[in-house]
């Protein structure tokens, strides 16, 4: 089906445009009739020769699933018709990947489809806590303040990833740029060194023969260790996608002193945030769990929300198997029971959610505020460590004239 680009005002004047699909241009200019806007300019758009090439077309992020369900939200709410919003949510859309996963939604739904079955066909950019949350708007009639809730719940989670990216990406950065830095001096700067060693003569203290034979090592065998270090990632990846690879290093990860305490609570926050959004917008909580478990991002947390959902299975409560599972600290499971004997489980988890957010915040400060200065010192016993064993020996010669 051709697509057709449109320029046109709106009812308050103001000039618009954007780009529709349909069989003929006189469908262009009645929809936009129906959309309030009176076209100036119909005509079709030129064809695309690299739009069937999957990898060069553009991704669709989560802050473009964010604005759609921000702006369905706001249109549902206003009254307009489930059709007229995916209409004006295609005609604005300036992704053309996720413009054209919006127009084949549209025409699912006007196919007869429910909105959930047609998100459902693309799992990439709704995943089935979004299904799930939308089929239940859809059942209670209140798909417009799922809609809200799932906007802002995407909002907040963003928020989170990008305090743990934001976290981690420092000293990994650092850390990275340090070993450029030693791997220029081993291989540029120290090999000058050694020529004028050799031509002193004499015996060289032993942190500086260290250096000089590190030095030749690495330049002398660098593709061989080059290859080894690919062999070591692709065995650690192969290693890490199976089911116990991934459970031994996730657990790993929890453990660790200061970052597994920042990822424990990542976690926390995510399935406190999650299960509340869902009980709160009428899904199930064995689906509920389910899904969470799905989307944990740790095997071990994953792990502890499925046996949480076998108890439930079998009649127990939340919160003995959360604090039996030993990823939960005891006031998260203790919340829970409260949440639990009052029928206000939704609110508490939130609360939960709320609580651990800025615990997050907190772990990022004091994680940054504890990396710096332990990268300073690694910075100055690594490389001044070299610069020293580079002149130790001219210190000796010093020292004999």
């Amino acid at each position: 089906m051709p697509v057709y680009q449109w320029v046109g005002k709106s009812s308050t004047g103001k000039e618009q445009k954007g780009e529709m699909e349909a069989t003929d241009a006189s469908i262009v200019r009645s929809r936009l009739l129906r959309m309030r806007i009176t076209p100036k300019r119909v005509k079709k758009k030129p064809k695309d020769l690299f739009e069937n090439v999957a990898f060069l077309q553009p991704k669709v992020r989560s802050k473009d699933v964010i604005v759609f369900a921000r702006q369905f939200s706001t249109m549902i709410d206003a009254g307009l018709p489930l059709i007229q919003c995916l209409d004006i949510l295609q005609a604005q859309q300036t992704n053309k990947t996720f413009k054209k996963i919006t127009r084949d939604i549209r025409e699912s739904v006007e196919g007869g489809a429910t909105l959930s079955e047609s998100f459902k066909k693309y799992p990439k950019q709704f995943n089935d806590l979004f299904v799930h949350m939308v089929a239940a708007g859809e059942a209670g009639g209140i798909l417009d303040t799922i809609m809200g809730r799932l906007a802002s719940y995407m909002e907040k989670i963003d928020r989170l990833k990008a305090k743990i990216k934001g976290a981690m990406s420092y000293p990994a950065v650092t850390f990275i740029i340090a070993m450029v830095v030693l791997g220029i001096i081993l291989i540029f700067v120290i090999p000058t060194f050694q020529e004028m060693f050799m031509t002193l003569g004499g015996e060289l203290p032993l942190p500086t023969k260290i250096t000089i034979n590190l030095s030749n090592l690495i330049r002398e065998k660098f593709f061989i260790l080059l290859g080894a270090f690919i062999l070591f990632i692709i065995a650690f990846v192969w290693f890490y996608r199976t089911e116990k690879g991934r459970l031994m290093v996730d657990s790993f990860l929890l453990r660790l002193p200061v970052f597994g305490v920042l990822i424990r609570k990542a976690a926390i926050a995510k399935f406190t945030r999650t299960m509340g959004t869902m009980l709160s917008s009428g899904v199930s909580i064995l689906d509920s769990l389910d899904i969470v478990a799905k989307t944990a991002g740790n095997k071990k947390v994953e792990k502890a929300v499925y046996k949480i959902r076998t108890s439930i299975v079998a009649g127990q409560s939340m919160a003995d198997p959360m604090a039996e599972s030993g990823v939960f600290p005891p006031m998260v499971s203790q919340m829970t029971a409260v949440g639990e004997s009052t029928g206000a489980l939704d609110s508490m988890l939130g609360k939960i959610a709320d609580f651990y957010d800025d615990e997050v915040d907190q772990a990022v400060e004091s994680l940054t505020t504890l990396i710096e200065p332990i990268m300073i010192v690694f910075l100055g016993v690594v490389i001044g460590g070299i610069v020293i064993s580079m002149y130790l020996p001219i210190f000796k010669m010093a020292s004999l004239i």
